[in-house]
């Protein structure tokens, strides 16, 4: 008989295409990889994996189990989920993750709710971008991701996803305090037409928004520095060298030197959960979200006082 844990790691080195992001995605070592594969290989009497380079690739039987390892898996998921509906009970392993600023603004009171109110679940939390979470929520990596859309730009779902809002996230510009444009009640976002943006990294959501907003103007962007962290952009501003957008969600405190101005046209982001439709009985997904939501609320009532 096939072994449950041996097809979840097969099915690993099909979706991440190494032994070595295999064993990250399953949190153990290669070493353990490497042996779980030789393991099936003996109990099927084939070869699954094949030396590509200095990597590996999976061979013909390789990929044929390993698109039968992806249904079985599935399968198991959901009558792991039909067994929690059933029980009624918030118990076993949830595994969430969140962009940075909502796993700073967020998870650490949800987080700790959720453990108060249901000791018996054990939760896993990680940051990744957007899209990345997506794809490990499709892929069952994870079972809950928070994702966000910004006003203007959605972020395009795939089928077979539930989603429930947390809050819409007001954006500000940071500036030095020194900048012509920080005495203002509010600023537009071509005001700075001519300064250095300090932005995301290339190819992420919220800099690809930044460059599609204002070419939409018709400002091309100066883009002087890059940074992932909120803080880390928010410290180069401090230290003169340019603007930035500055979403309210996990950004304080904000450093001394910095000045944050209301944009008139209402920058804002849309933070909301995402997760699999099929997985919509479970109780421990439906006590997360409420844990998030009832955050963001507490967050939207803040910023809105």
């Amino acid at each position: 008989m096939l072994n449950l844990e041996r097809l979840r790691v097969l099915d690993a080195l099909a979706r991440h295409g190494s032994v070595s992001g295999a064993a990250d995605a399953l949190h153990v070592t290669t070493s353990a990889v490497s042996q779980q594969m030789a393991k099936l290989e003996r109990e099927v009497g084939q070869q699954m994996l094949a030396r590509h380079g200095r990597g590996v690739r999976l061979t013909d039987a390789g990929r044929l189990l390993a698109d039968h390892s992806a249904r079985i898996l599935s399968q198991v998921e959901l009558a792991q989920s039909d067994l929690e509906a059933q029980r009624g009970q918030v118990v076993g392993e949830l595994r969430l993750s969140a962009f940075p600023t909502a796993a700073r603004g967020l998870f650490p009171a949800a987080l700790s709710a959720l453990r108060a109110a249901h000791p018996q679940l054990r939760v896993r939390s990680q940051e990744s971008e957007p899209e990345a979470s997506v794809a490990g929520v499709i892929r069952g990596d994870l079972d809950l991701a928070v994702v966000l859309d910004w006003y203007n730009k959605p972020m395009p779902l795939p089928d077979g996803l539930a989603k429930a809002s947390i809050l819409d996230d007001p954006a500000d510009i940071a500036m030095p305090e020194g900048h012509r444009l920080a005495h203002r009640a509010e600023v537009r976002l071509e005001d700075f037409a001519d300064d250095e943006w300090i932005t995301w990294g290339d190819g992420e959501f919220c800099h690809e928004w930044l460059l599609f907003t204002l070419r939409a103007m018709g400002v091309e962007p100066r883009i002087g520095h890059r940074a992932a962290e909120t803080h880390t952009q928010l410290g180069l501003v401090a230290a003169g060298l340019g603007v930035c957008v500055a979403p309210l969600l996990g950004r304080a405190p904000v450093p001394a030197g910095v000045v944050t101005v209301p944009v008139r046209q209402r920058v804002k982001r849309h933070v909301y959960v995402v997760w699999r439709a099929d997985a919509d009985r479970r109780p421990s997904i439906r006590a997360a979200v409420e844990a998030l939501r009832k955050v963001g609320a507490e967050l939207g009532r803040a910023a809105a006082g």
